[in-house]
């Protein structure tokens, strides 16, 4: 079961600027958007990985056009990640599952080595 929640912009406030605690990232995606396919297999296993330090969410780009424009979204996949409604990092572009540990890492910890 997937630990990524699917949100809209009528959630993006209370989930991800309301969070307080464990940082939120947010990934923007597009169903038209190969490197998107491709990148989320490892924001599934970044959630599996990181799960008691991270919450993930994923919101699709074109229905989701306030969250798009507050969070700067210029192109897919992006991520934007959050702690206490503050922006502490942002990507955009494809990430590799190495390139994408290597962003948490700084805001999350080390991958855990049970997994």
């Amino acid at each position: 079961m997937s630990q990524v929640r699917v949100i809209s912009d009528a959630e993006f406030e209370s989930d991800v600027l309301g969070a307080s605690g464990t940082p939120v990232l947010a990934y923007f995606w597009a169903s038209w958007c190969g490197p998107c396919r491709l990148m989320s297999p490892s924001v599934e296993w970044a959630a599996t990985t990181w799960g008691d330090r991270l919450q993930i969410v994923k919101l699709e780009v074109d229905p989701n056009p306030i969250s798009v424009k507050h969070c700067q979204v210029e192109g897919v996949p992006a991520l934007r990640l959050f702690k206490d409604g503050q922006l502490l990092d942002t990507s955009e572009g494809a990430l590799t599952k190495e390139k994408l540990a290597d962003f948490l890492k700084p805001h999350v910890g080390a991958v855990p080595s049970a997994v």
